[in-house]
């Protein structure tokens, strides 16, 4: 018996994604159940090893040219069916369609993915509009959820993307979103504290002439910054719809 035929059972039987570190874990554990040689022999395998195997059956796979793929997701590896043939296999599941997120989901979910944890406030300093609904829509659909409360007074809540994220888009880490380090160094807008109230709020109020209409135009525009972001994440929805399609139903966006 071959590490490689037992690495190759694992995944197969596997209801979701496997980890290295779950084979080796299974491979050890089945000395409670044999104590024939080749058993006993693989519960001695190491996490490296068992890599090493994965890298040569995803390599193998895809110079045969096979239907499938070994691929390796944030959860772990599974084996999916080559995207060329998402419109056959898509027949097979014709009730589950996967639910694509409109312009103002991806960019907020863009500017969450490369700033969080970020604040409510902030992402709306840099749409510049209210994203109520917007949040509402990515936490019900598991892509974002609350990471906790930022230091500041009034201890707002921060927002950070979910591990369904990573799967939904085909990334094993944050490290792999189009440009990372690039776009998390670049300058956005962010909230600003509010002012304390004037003594007499009433004689403060400037009048509102066409110098304040247009700047306040401009506030509301969309950062330039947020439509480029935006625009990789269409383009990873784009694909992630096809990979949506390779997996079993459960992997759809519900």
């Amino acid at each position: 018996m071959t590490l490689r035929k037992v690495v190759e059972a694992l995944i197969f039987a596997s209801p979701k994604p496997i980890t290295s570190r779950e084979i080796v874990s299974a491979l050890k554990s089945a000395t409670e159940f044999s104590d024939e040689e080749a058993v006993l022999a693989l519960a001695k395998t190491k996490a490296v090893q068992v890599e090493e195997v994965l890298r040569e059956m995803q390599r193998q796979y895809l110079e045969s040219d096979a239907g499938f793929a070994l691929v390796e997701q944030a959860s772990g590896w599974q084996v999916v069916s080559q995207e060329a043939c998402a419109v056959w296999v898509r027949q097979l599941f014709p009730e589950n369609k996967p639910a694509r997120l409109s312009p103002p989901s991806l960019e907020t979910l863009a500017i969450i993915a490369y700033r969080q944890p970020i604040t409510r406030a902030d992402i709306e300093a840099v749409r510049g509009v209210a994203v109520d609904g917007v949040m509402g829509t990515l936490q019900d659909r598991g892509l974002v959820k609350i990471a906790g409360r930022a230091d500041v007074p009034g201890r707002p809540l921060l927002y950070e993307t979910t591990q369904f994220f990573l799967e939904h888009f085909g990334l094993k880490n944050l490290d792999e979103l189009p440009n990372a380090s690039e776009l998390r160094q670049i300058k956005l807008p962010s909230a600003q504290a509010p002012a304390p109230p004037a003594e007499n709020p009433q004689a403060d109020l400037p009048l509102a002439g066409d110098a304040d209409v247009a700047r306040q135009s401009e506030s509301n525009a969309p950062d330039e910054h947020t439509s480029e972001t935006a625009a990789r994440m269409q383009e990873a929805q784009s694909e992630t719809d096809s990979q949506a399609e390779r997996v079993v139903p459960e992997e759809v966006l519900p």
